[in-house]
C-alpha cells in the first residue's frame, strides 16, 4: 500500500485532519456500540479514548506512577516520558539500554536515542554515543540547543559533555562478565553476514539426537566458564541466554496530556555484541519513534534492522492519520516486515518486533510479530490513564519467535523460563 507524504506538508491539511480526528473522538465517546466493538476488536490491547495516559514498553512499567502524576499535574509530554526512559537508563541490572547495557563486540556500550515533541514539532536524535548514560536527555538537547536533529558518536559524545552530562564507564561488571562469556563462547561465531535478508541464507538443519547432545554439552562448558568468571549462580542461565541468544534491548514511551499534546522518546543500548558502530531503529526518526501532533504517536522495540527497512513508527502514524485504528495500524506496518521475506516462516520465525501505538484522543494498542520470546514472556504494553496496568499485545504470527543467530536445535527448556529474564 503506497502511502503519500503530502499530509504533513500543508497547515491547511493538518487542520482539517486535526479537526476530523476530535469528531472522530466525540462520536466513539457518544457511541456506546463503537466503543464495544472496537474493545471486542482489541483483544485487550485497544484503549477507548482516555486522556491524560502514558504508554511505554513493559521494562518502563516500574516509573510510571511519577511519570503520570507530573503529566496530570501539567508537565510537559516529552518530560513526562523521558521521565520513564531515564528509569531504565539509570538501572545498572537493567542490562537492555544505558548504565550496565549489553556492549558491542568489543566490549564498549554504544547507545541511541531519539525523541519527538508533538507541541512544537521538534525531534533530536543521538546515535552511538560511548561513556554517557541517559542519551534519551542528550536526545532532547540536540532539540533544544542546536539546529541539528542528529548527532552521533564522538561528536554526539562531546555534545553531551558541552552540555554537563558526565563521561562514566557504561560497562557493568555483571555486564562486562556476560560479554566475556560470549567472547569466549564465539570465538568463531559471530554477528558478521550472511544475514536473513541474504537470498543464500539457508535456516538451520533440523533438530536430531547427536546435535541436542552437542546442544548440551555447550551449555555445560558455559556454566562451567561462567562459574570462573565469577558470575553469580542465580544468574548463569540468564546469563548463558544472553549470549547463545543476544537480546535487543530498548524502550519506548509516548505520553499524552488532557490537552491533546503528545511526545515520544525512544532509548536503546542496541542488540548485544553487534558490530561497533552499528545503529539501529532507535535513532532513527520515522523507525524508532515517530511523533506527530496531527494524529498521533508510535515507537519499537525488536530487530530493528527490520523496521528501519518499513520505517515502522512514520507509517504506523500514517495509517492512523488515513483513517485506521491504532491496532490495524500496526498489523498494517507488521504485515510489510513479512511481506520483505514473502512471508517466508523459515525467516520470520527469527525476526520479532513490538510496537507501541497512541493515537491523540487517547486510544492506544500494543501489536507484535510474534506472541512472545517464550511461551512465558509474552510481549507486552504497559499503560497509565489513572490506572497503571500491563496488558498483552495482539500478535500477528501465532507462537514464540526464535533464537538469532539460530541454532540447528531448539533451545533447552531451562533456557526459556521466566527466571532467565530476572534483571
Amino acid at each position: 500500500m503506497s502511502i503519500s507524504r503530502r499530509g504533513f506538508l500543508g497547515s491547511a491539511i493538518a487542520a482539517s485532519l486535526a479537526t476530523s480526528l476530535n469528531a472522530q473522538e466525540a462520536q466513539r465517546n457518544n457511541d456506546p456500540q463503537k466503543k464495544k466493538e472496537e474493545s471486542s476488536h482489541s483483544g485487550g490491547s485497544f484503549g477507548s479514548g482516555k486522556r491524560p495516559i502514558i504508554i511505554s514498553a513493559n521494562n518502563g512499567v516500574n516509573y510510571l506512577d511519577g511519570a503520570f502524576a507530573f503529566l496530570k499535574g501539567g508537565g510537559d509530554t516529552l518530560d513526562a516520558a523521558l521521565r520513564v526512559v531515564k528509569g531504565p537508563e539509570d538501572d545498572p541490572n537493567d542490562d537492555s539500554v544505558g548504565l550496565g547495557g549489553l556492549p558491542n563486540e568489543e566490549g564498549v556500550v554504544e547507545l541511541d536515542a531519539c525523541c519527538m515533541h508533538g507541541p512544537t514539532r521538534r525531534a533530536g536524535s543521538v546515535g552511538g554515543v560511548r561513556n554517557i548514560k541517559n542519551v534519551s536527555l542528550v536526545s532532547k538537547a540536540v532539540m533544544e540547543h542546536t539546529g541539528h536533529v542528529m548527532l552521533v558518536g564522538e561528536g554526539a559524545e562531546r555534545f553531551a559533555v558541552a552540555m554537563g552530562y558526565p563521561r562514566e564507564n557504561l560497562l557493568t561488571e555483571r555486564s562486562r562478565k556476560i560479554w566475556l562469556l560470549w567472547k569466549e563462547a564465539h570465538s568463531t561465531d559471530d554477528w558478521w553476514g550472511p544475514g536473513l535478508a541474504d537470498p543464500h541464507w539457508i535456516p538451520p538443519s533440523p533438530q536430531n539426537s547427536p546435535q541436542s547432545e552437542l546442544w548440551q554439552e555447550r551449555i555445560h562448558r558455559l556454566e562451567e566458564r561462567a562459574a570462573l568468571l565469577g558470575i553469580e549462580p542465580e544468574f548463569r542461565m540468564a546469563a548463558i541466554r544472553r549470549v547463545l541468544s543476544p537480546p535487543t534491548g530498548t524502550i519506548h514511551c509516548s505520553a499524552l496530556n488532557d490537552k491533546g499534546e503528545i511526545s515520544g522518546c525512544t532509548t536503546t543500548s542496541g542488540l548485544a555484541f553487534k558490530l561497533p558502530g552499528r545503529c539501529g531503529d532507535s535513532p532513527i526518526i520515522g523507525a524508532g519513534c515517530y511523533t506527530d501532533q496531527d494524529v498521533g504517536s508510535a515507537g519499537a522495540t525488536g530487530s530493528g534492522e527490520e523496521n528501519i527497512k518499513v520505517a515502522g513508527a512514520h507509517t504506523i502514524v500514517e495509517n492512523m492519520r488515513h483513517g485506521m485504528p491504532p491496532l490495524d495500524a500496526g498489523m498494517d506496518t507488521l504485515k510489510r516486515i513479512a511481506r520483505n521475506y514473502n512471508n517466508d516462516m523459515n525467516k520470520l520465525k527469527f525476526i520479532d518486533m513490538t510496537y507501541y501505538i497512541l493515537r491523540k484522543d487517547g486510544a492506544y494498542a500494543g501489536v507484535s510479530l510474534w506472541e512472545g520470546y517464550t511461551e512465558q514472556k509474552k510481549h507486552k504494553i504497559a499503560v497509565h490513564d489513572g490506572t497503571k496496568r500491563s496488558e498483552v499485545t495482539v500478535s500477528l504470527f501465532k507462537g514464540v519467535s526464535h533464537e538469532f543467530p539460530p541454532f540447528p536445535v531448539a533451545m533447552p527448556k531451562e533456557l526459556t523460563e521466566d527466571s532467565v529474564y530476572v534483571k
